[in-house]
């Protein structure tokens, strides 16, 4: 299954159902915990498949300068370890039903991880649906907010692929795409 639309900026946007650390792209984001230290879900995955790589520089970055952990709505990016992939960039969605849920937080994870991946010159970013799964947030609106703001984002990236881990997931991406 595959979808796909083009960005006022000329962005071509795709879904793709599927498993994201499978995925060849300049840039994997990484919907990663604070800590940046792994976890569950996609981030556990990325970490899992790239390597003990991803995690030594994640260690690094919370030596420095995020001792405390990467903010909700930050970017950062790392190696992509064995990931097929040059970079991944880590970013902290909001968990739904918490003070965290402001959905402004939630567009903030899209924007800064394209932020990222424009200061490392990466033209293809594969996304995983942020805080959809674990952080509880409603399915439809993830991908509404995710959508629009890929669409109104200005960016040097030539491709962003939304990489959907189920049908249900996809289907939410699709009428978004409409």
């Amino acid at each position: 299954m595959m979808s796909a639309m083009r960005t006022p900026e000329g962005v071509t946007v795709t879904l793709v159902r599927g498993d994201i650390t499978r995925q060849s792209a300049d840039v994997i984001v990484n919907a990663a915990n604070s800590s940046l230290l792994g976890g569950g879900g996609v981030d556990g995955a990325i970490h899992r498949r790239g390597g003990p790589e991803i995690l030594a520089e994640c260690r690094k970055l919370r030596a420095s300068h995020y001792g405390k952990g990467l903010r909700t709505g930050q970017a950062v990016a790392t190696t992509a370890g064995q990931l097929d992939a040059r970079w991944v960039v880590h970013t902290v969605g909001p968990v739904y039903g918490s003070s965290g849920s402001d959905p402004s937080l939630l567009a903030s994870c899209y924007r800064e991880s394209l932020r990222v991946a424009d200061e490392i010159g990466a033209k293809t970013v594969a996304f995983p649906a942020i805080s959809a799964g674990a952080y509880g947030w409603p399915l439809d609106d993830a991908a509404r907010i995710a959508v629009e703001t890929v669409r109104a984002a200005r960016t040097a990236v030539e491709e962003v692929r939304f990489v959907l881990f189920d049908d249900r997931a996809y289907e939410a991406f699709a009428a978004q795409l409409g």
